[in-house]
């Protein structure tokens, strides 16, 4: 069966934001491009995390020599999102991977988010030195991904405002 992938190369929006009150959030990635909005679960940590492996894809690709691309520092004003998210929020699957890449023909991010795989074959062999180790012998194809394309200065705005959504929770007396 094909992959299906929730794809936007050039989306008017991507954002992490949440539905619920602090200490009850849920958390989404979600994208629109027109009438068009895909939306995925993600756990607090994986959005924290995706916030920082973004900037440090980012911080890396501005230090390339005869660097043909500008990254900025921080978000222009412009491309900042402080909505909520579009409704209702209706998630694809709830992401249990994540990728990060660089599209240099384009300037863009890649983001993908794969849905949670329960059907891992795991195995354990012994190695050479007696150690038992468990790998994965098969990884099925996934039923769909989630996959958007942002340039740069987006890619900062992300950043800027999924660390706000996370750091947008409890009070640290309140946990």
């Amino acid at each position: 069966m094909p992959t299906i992938v929730h794809g936007f190369d050039w989306p008017e929006r991507l954002v992490v934001g949440t539905v619920g009150r602090p200490g009850e959030r849920a958390f989404y990635l979600q994208a629109r491009d027109g009438r068009r909005v895909t939306s995925v679960a993600l756990e607090k940590e994986q959005s924290a995390v995706l916030a920082d492996k973004v900037a440090e894809l980012l911080d890396e690709v501005a230090t390339v020599d005869d660097n043909r691309f500008s990254v900025p520092t921080s978000a222009p004003t412009e491309l900042r999102d402080a909505l909520p998210l579009d409704q209702p929020v209706e998630p694809e699957f709830r992401a249990g991977a994540l990728s990060l890449g660089f599209d240099p023909a384009t300037a863009q991010v890649v983001i993908e988010a794969y849905p949670i795989e329960e059907e891992l074959e795991i195995v354990t062999e012994t190695d050479e030195d007696g150690d038992e180790v468990e790998s994965v012998v098969e990884i099925p194809e996934p039923a769909e991904v989630f996959q958007v394309k942002i340039p740069v200065g987006s890619a900062r705005a992300f950043v800027e405002r999924t660390r706000e959504v996370v750091a947008a929770g409890r009070r640290p007396d309140d946990a």
